[in-house]
This record gives C-alpha cells, structure tokens and sequence, in this order.
C-alpha cells in the first residue's frame, strides 16, 4: 500500500461546512474525486490534486528552504479523531493558500534540488525509499510544478485546501 498526497480545493463556505461536518467532508472529497478521475480537468480548475508518493521528498526539499506555509501536511487540524488515510486531514484557510502560491512560484524545483544528493534522502529515511539513482531526484519535478499550478488556481479563486496522506 502507498502513502498518496492528497489536496482538495474548497470555497470558505465548504471550509466552514467541512470543520463543521467531517462526515460530510470526507464525502465531498471522494465525491470530487470520483468526478474528476472520470473528467480529468485541467489544473486551473481541478478541485482535486494529488502529489502521488512524492509528498515525503517535496516535505524535505521544501524544508531545507524554511518553507513559509505547510503545503504537504497542512496547518490547522479538524476532524482530529477521523483518519483518512493515514491519520486525519488538516486544512489551509485562503490567506495561506494565498501565501504558499506565491512561495511556490518563487521557489523553482531547480532551486529545491541544487546542492542536494540523493544520499541525503536516503539518510533521512525519506518515503519512498529507493533514492540510490543520480537522478533520482528529477521524478519530483513534474508533481512540484503541479502542486505550484494547483496553488497558484487556488489562490486565483481565494480557496482554502484540505490536506491529509491516503
């Protein structure tokens, strides 16, 4: 079983709803879920984003540049006796959706990478393993510019975003 990324777009209406209503949350998700595996949207208006298995490598290149917003995990915790996945979902409001866009697409993926070496991953014990290639940190790059294109629509439409690892 892997360990997935998972993002979801929501107005602060659905925000205010899914804090307030978990079940319902979980509901909308593999509701949007289910409608964008069969559609496939363009990013600029998906609601659903996922960073496959790269979310642990994106976790420690972003920290390595004290990364302003937790765009992996998320901040804000609710539904804290839920697990969707692995453990429960957190949430950004639209401000740090906002704020973490522009961080995102000021930091290229060639700057979250320089001076790394894929043994530093390795040490670190960072998922998935397997880190021993030279290039091994080039298969982050596509998901990296997915996760700052789905941002940076979020922002656009002054969205908050659900977080959480299934």
């Amino acid at each position: 079983m892997s360990m997935i990324g998972e993002y979801l777009r929501l107005t602060a209406a659905e925000l205010d709803r899914a804090i307030q209503d978990p079940d319902w949350a979980l509901g909308f998700v593999e509701e949007v879920q289910d409608a964008e595996e069969e559609k496939k949207p363009e990013l600029a208006v998906a609601r659903h984003f996922s960073t496959y298995k790269t979310w642990d490598m994106l976790r420690f290149l972003l920290a390595r540049t004290e990364f302003p917003v937790n765009v992996i995990h998320g901040e804000e915790p609710f539904a804290e006796g839920e697990d969707w996945g692995y453990g429960p979902p957190r949430y950004l409001r639209p401000e740090r959706v906002r704020l973490a866009a522009g961080a995102l697409r000021a930091t290229s993926y060639a700057q979250l990478i320089s001076g790394v070496e894929p043994a530093e991953l390795t040490s670190a014990g960072v998922y998935p393993l397997g880190w021993a290639e030279a290039n091994s940190l080039e298969w982050g790059r596509p998901w990296y510019d997915g996760l700052t294109q789905f941002f940076d629509a979020a922002a656009r439409a002054d969205d908050a975003m659900l977080l959480w690892l299934d």
